[in-house]
């Protein structure tokens, strides 16, 4: 099978018993970086020397059908830098070639920036959004946030250091001066330090100059006040535009607040 096995964002306390054991037996592992892999390794002092294969961004294409291969006569472990494989890491494309190729695909859960940032927000939990790295370049950074302005979950991203500030100043354009946000930095480290706040203020604080890993925790979109009637409409013009019934119900649900049931209901009367 193959096993995706999550590794410390930073503290290596975070190291699980199991992640240990399967890395102490393995015979496998797909690293990332094989150099991180074999610091991790010391770092946790595991004796085991499994051979290390590289499966990064550059070669997971060629890699998955030699791995997936191989995984089907034997485990292979599959790690990233950091955190969860697959997860805005490679993986993605080893896991749907096994999948398409029958192999068994499990993990060993651990260490999320994700879900870190997101608990310790102090933003809603309940509904949220993943959606990685903005665009490197201005433009489609800020087309991608503007796509993103009536998304009313939580929502997650990922940035570096060096374009933090550019990217909150262009999340208060396009969100508002007023949508609350959490800056997430070093996750699990010495100087783990989270900062909220708008946008500009962020933005500003971040201006000075700010390192480590980043995630941004963003709240979603305010319902938006409109009458049934409006909603209604936005409903029959997506259905028109090919969307199903159910699926344009609960995306007006979603932006405006109001029940999915009963704009299908009228929905359906309304026909």
């Amino acid at each position: 099978m193959i096993i995706l096995a999550a590794t410390p964002i930073g503290n290596l306390g975070d190291a699980s018993r199991r992640l240990i054991e399967v890395l102490e037996n393995a015979e496998v592992v797909a690293a990332e970086d094989t150099r991180t892999t074999q610091r991790l390794l010391q770092a946790l002092k595991i004796g085991n020397r499994p051979r290390l294969v590289a499966l990064h961004d550059h070669n997971e294409k060629q890699k998955a059908a030699e791995l997936v291969a191989l995984a089907a006569e034997q485990d292979i472990v599959v790690v990233s830098d950091a955190g969860m494989p697959a997860v805005s890491d490679p993986g993605y494309g080893l896991v749907a070639a096994a999948v398409d190729a029958g192999v068994t695909v499990t993990a060993i859960p651990g260490p999320s920036a994700v879900l870190m940032a997101l608990a310790i927000s102090g933003l809603p939990t309940d509904r949220f959004t993943f959606e990685g790295f903005l665009p490197r370049k201005p433009g489609e950074r800020r087309q991608t946030l503007r796509m993103l302005a009536t998304e009313p979950r939580t929502m997650v991203f990922f940035e570096s250091p060096s374009r933090l500030a550019s990217s909150l100043a262009d999340m208060g354009d396009a969100f508002g001066a007023y949508r609350r946000i959490a800056v997430c930095r070093e996750l699990t480290k010495l100087y783990e330090e989270v900062r909220r706040g708008t946008a500009s203020e962020l933005a500003a604080w971040a201006e000075a100059g700010v390192k480590g890993e980043i995630v941004v925790v963003v709240s979603g979109a305010a319902p938006v006040e409109i009458s049934a009637e409006d909603a209604l409409a936005q409903v029959q013009a997506l259905v028109a535009s090919g969307t199903r019934l159910k699926d344009a119900c609960a995306e007006v649900a979603a932006a405006t607040g109001l029940s999915s049931r009963d704009l299908y209901q009228a929905a359906l009367a309304a026909r």
